[in-house]
């Protein structure tokens, strides 16, 4: 293969980040099999490498990837019926979809293959979460395929070594290819079934836009954006579900500050130094709009875990200034979160909003106890959060060490930067403000 110029490289890459998980889910509707439709979407990666350094960039990248996969797919399907003998029962059909392939005429290909879903991405993130594969199988498969993330971004969404991550991402795409699971949309029961993990997938496929794991950059805003798309397709699916509401009302909020969360120079800037007045306020109207009908749908049963960090988030987006910030109300629905989903990150959390409402003393005693949980070794938020406590109570040497070790922690070379600088500067005067506790 030949080696493409760096610009080409570069653009290729940041095209296949961007529209790998599309050229996947259409290629899984045509072949129904999430393997196979990986290997066509790579197909497709390979051909690009090899043809726009020579021809040129096509006018619309994504369209020529798309195409590419769906022809390969076609090739795939092809031989593959022709292997069991079904070349006759089925040489119509590919008949079809290969002329639609090759003409462009993609609404024709899509009417064929429609349903009621009409979204090839959600449609496959069903798939993969199958009730076949254990619910934490479901989820990484999802995440490696269609969420484009990879294996350490997993590993660090879930606080797991990365060994067991990628056993779990291999170990399910068999699972499903043995059982030969169709890449469809589940019927009506099923659906609800696989609600839990999809909703799961779509929030972190959000987190990780929202403050990425590793790279040079402290947002991925394309990432959050597709997550948020696919959370507004599966509330106009499931209309009743209060839950797919309340991680609407999460996105929509937290969506709202990416502009604020980036300075200029592309560093961050956290959530009580942010400028409120470059929050979008129509994604706000949004979010708080989605809210009320998640807590509405919820009745008696009382909100879910989405629903009530969609409750956090809106306390923050209701507050003008973080003075006005109702620190108590936080605290307790981080309680009721607790109850609800017990998690080390989730008492963190809380322990950030304990030291706005009842000072940093209270809320180190919090994070201290936290310092054994095996789920937080390496988790570089720990020390961070300890750091801006120590910070607050004078400890500056400690504070300085904490920073340090955060920075050492992190894989992201903003975040890097960012806590460098305040262990730096851990001791000198000026504001301390803690990591988003959002």
């Amino acid at each position: 293969m030949p080696h493409p110029p760096d610009d080409v490289r570069r653009a290729i890459a940041a095209v296949w980040r961007l529209e790998a998980p599309r050229v996947i889910g259409r290629a899984g509707r045509l072949l129904r099999d999430i393997g196979l439709a990986e290997e066509a979407a790579q197909d497709a990666l390979v051909a690009a490498l090899e043809t726009w350094p020579r021809d040129g960039m096509p006018v619309n990248p994504a369209a020529w990837l798309m195409t590419a996969a769906q022809r390969r797919a076609l090739d795939l399907l092809r031989r593959a019926r022709l292997a069991a003998g079904k070349a006759g029962e089925l040489g119509r059909e590919l008949d079809f979809l290969h002329a639609a392939a090759s003409d462009d005429q993609a609404e024709a290909v899509d009417a064929r293959l429609d349903d009621a879903i009409g979204d090839d991405l959600l449609r496959l993130i069903f798939t993969a979460c199958h009730p076949l594969l254990p619910p934490e199988s479901r989820a990484a498969l999802t995440l490696r395929v269609m969420g484009g993330l990879t294996t350490p971004e997993i590993a660090r969404a879930y606080l797991k070594p990365e060994a067991a991550i990628a056993q779990r991402i291999v170990r399910a795409k068999r699972t499903l290819a043995a059982a030969r699971i169709p890449c469809e949309l589940p019927p009506g029961g099923q659906l609800r079934a696989r609600l839990a993990s999809v909703l799961e997938v779509i929030y972190l496929m959000f987190n990780e836009g929202y403050a990425a794991t590793a790279g040079d950059d402290w947002l991925r805003p394309a990432l959050g954006e597709e997550a948020l798309r696919l959370g507004r397709v599966l509330a106009g699916l499931m209309p009743g579900a209060s839950e797919v509401h309340g991680l609407v009302a999460l996105m929509e909020i937290q969506a709202s500050r990416f502009a604020a969360r980036v300075a200029p120079d592309g560093a961050p800037v956290l959530l009580l130094d942010q400028d409120r007045r470059r929050w979008d306020r129509l994604l706000i109207r949004r979010g708080l709009d989605a809210l009320a009908r998640a807590e509405a749908l919820a009745g008696g049963a009382g909100p879910g875990v989405y629903t009530l960090q969609a409750g956090i988030a809106a306390c923050h987006a209701r507050a003008a200034r973080v003075e006005d910030t109702d620190w108590p109300r936080i605290v307790g629905l981080y309680d009721a979160l607790d109850q609800l989903a017990p998690s080390p990150v989730v008492r963190l959390n809380r322990a950030v909003a304990v030291a706005q409402a009842y000072g940093p003393a209270a809320a180190l005693e919090l994070v201290d106890a936290l310092g054994d949980e095996p789920a937080l070794r390496g988790y570089h938020l720990l020390p961070a959060v300890r750091g801006d406590l120590l910070l607050r109570l004078g400890r500056f040497a400690e504070a300085r060490a904490e920073f340090t070790r955060a920075a050492a922690l992190t894989r992201n070379g903003r975040e890097h930067a960012l806590l460098m600088r305040r262990a730096n500067a851990a001791g000198t005067p000026g504001p301390s403000h803690p990591m988003d506790p959002d």
